[in-house]
């Protein structure tokens, strides 16, 4: 399990700046896979910082890997090294299940690596911890700390071949759909 802090700033009864939270929240993992953790989520864009509580918290914010339409989110995903291609490919599909994933991956794209898919959002992600191969359909790159990617509604999947976990922290906001010629 990643050893991360959150910290959420608010106004406190006389309006100023406060620390309101510290720990994560919204934890959901399975051993020898992943780790995340939703750090914060909102059901509108623009953000409507009036709302109080801990909007990471909101129904239904865990079971999704996407935000709710028109909303965003903001997670810590913690990778631990890639498994046996079958049983990878096992855990990302009860995984897709689980989360009721839009877009199926295709024979094609499991094969290509196991965790394949995508999601209607723009997802801005960097690597905080460790290193990772992000997976495309034409190619892949090493990411190590600091390094980020702007996925913009596109499959890919992400190869951990290292020996220890790596830690991914992003946002993901709802976008519309994409397909070919539809990007420029």
């Amino acid at each position: 399990m990643a050893d991360i802090k959150r910290y959420v700033l608010g106004p406190d009864d006389k309006g100023r700046s406060t620390i309101l939270a510290t720990d994560p929240t919204n934890v959901q993992s399975k051993e020898g896979f992943f780790w995340r953790s939703t750090l914060w989520a909102t059901q509108e864009t623009p953000v409507d910082n009036t709302i109080e509580g801990d909007r990471s918290l909101a129904e239904g914010v865990g079971a999704r890997r996407e935000p709710a339409p028109g909303g965003m989110l903001v997670r810590a995903l913690e990778l631990w090294p890639d498994m046996a291609p079958e049983q990878h490919r096992a855990q990302f599909a009860a995984l897709n299940a689980e989360v009721g994933q839009k877009h199926l991956p295709t024979e094609a794209d499991a094969q290509r690596h196991p965790t394949m898919h995508r999601t209607d959002t723009l997802d801005c992600i960097t690597v905080a911890r460790g290193e990772v191969y992000l997976i495309t359909d034409t190619g892949e790159v090493l990411m190590g700390p600091g390094d980020t990617v702007v996925i913009r509604g596109v499959n890919h999947g992400w190869s951990n071949r290292s020996d220890g976990p790596c830690l991914l922290v992003g946002s993901m906001i709802d976008a519309g759909a994409t397909g070919p010629g539809t990007l420029n």
